[in-house]
């Protein structure tokens, strides 16, 4: 099922604002209960855990910085 703009613009805000954060507070977590790594095994976990948060979301981020492509724009005359 396809979401249209607007609801793919909502749920990417919710992401943003709550899933984000939750998800760096829960990957904070994970990375502390390890000995603590090297620095650039540390930093390696964090770059990887940057990217892996966003794959599952590609499809709802995709296109939101884009103009509505439903709006029909201020030049179109209503019916």
């Amino acid at each position: 099922m396809a979401l249209s703009y607007k609801a793919r613009r909502r749920w990417s805000l919710v992401i943003l604002l709550i899933g984000l954060p939750v998800y760096i507070v829960v990957a904070a977590t994970l990375v502390g209960l390890l000995d603590r790594p090297s620095l650039l095994v540390e930093l390696g976990i964090y770059v990887g855990l940057g990217i892996l948060w966003v794959l599952p979301f590609k499809a709802v981020f995709k296109g939101i910085g884009q103009a509505d492509p439903d709006d029909d724009g201020p030049d179109q005359p209503n019916p």
